[in-house]
């Protein structure tokens, strides 16, 4: 049975083949709603790719995915109503010169306008006003952001926030709209060790509120299910969250420098090249 929030996710040989080679392949596995899913794979492995692909936002050539019961790329449209970005360089990236209380408030606006019943236009303004203010407040409580406590309250800009802050506030951006999957870009890009450690506790808080996530990352923790863009033997992969929480092995390099691995399907060349036919269909 679907859960009334999070959205259950399917994928059976699920593949995107771009003008110069496969982007990522055979991708199966299952999520229940309010799950994390760690999509984990070297840069240029496709994981962006796939996260898009299974939120709606990129068509895919093989196989076929399902998110609430919605198949994909069929129902892409449909998914896209239910499934809300995270940060994702060139598609929903934060605007450095916008602070973060003019984030919130066009985010709230929009989703007033655009993500909201035609009766609920029709109440009074300052109901309005009152219910886009509740949203806020509850998206910022559940990724963990208290605005008040950075350097310059809501008027701090993007730009001086802290890597882990400009997380929480896209995050929080994507939970205005109450989507029943957030799927996040390059989780533990540039994060020490303790910053990894709680973008991973805030995206399993939102997990455990009922959200299901999917969260792409270099290395996973070992509490969730993970699925691999790029294995040795060039397949998609699919682990199993394990019984205890393993420790993670700590490493210095940056995630958006990583090499894609030798074996695999995809370069970085065709991964970018699938990325722009995607985003021109």
């Amino acid at each position: 049975m679907e859960s009334p929030h999070g959205a259950a996710v399917s994928a059976e040989d699920f593949g995107l083949e771009g003008p110069r080679g496969r982007v990522f392949r055979n991708v199966t596995f299952s999520a229940e709603p309010g799950e994390l899913v760690a999509i984990e794979g070297p840069s240029g492995s496709g994981r962006t790719c796939l996260l898009l692909a299974l939120s709606g936002r990129m068509r895919t050539t093989e196989g076929h995915a399902e998110v609430g019961g919605l198949r994909l790329p069929k129902q892409a449209a449909a998914v896209r109503r239910i499934a809300a970005l995270g940060p994702v360089p060139g598609v929903s990236e934060l605007d450095p010169a916008f602070t973060v209380a003019e984030h919130l408030g066009e985010r709230a606006l929009l989703q007033g306008r655009y993500g909201s019943p035609l009766r609920a236009l029709l109440r009074p303004r300052a109901e309005r006003r009152a219910a886009a203010e509740a949203r806020v407040d509850e998206a910022l409580e559940a990724a963990g952001l208290d605005p008040a406590t950075l350097p310059k309250s809501g008027r701090t800009s993007v730009r001086d926030l802290e890597r882990l802050e400009a997380l929480r506030l896209s995050v929080a951006l994507a939970l205005i709209g109450r989507p029943r999957l957030l799927a996040v870009d390059d989780t533990d890009l540039k994060l020490s060790d303790a910053g990894r450690e709680q973008a991973w506790a805030l995206l399993r808080s939102v997990a455990d509120a009922g959200t299901t996530v999917l969260a792409v990352c270099s290395e996973a923790p070992g509490n969730v299910q993970v699925v691999r863009t790029a294995p040795a033997g060039g397949e998609a992969d699919v682990e199993e969250p394990a019984t205890a929480p393993a420790d993670d092995e700590a490493h210095d390099e940056d995630p958006a420098t990583e090499e894609p691995a030798a074996e695999g399907p995809t370069t970085e060349e065709e991964t970018a090249d699938a990325f722009a036919e995607a985003r021109r269909a």
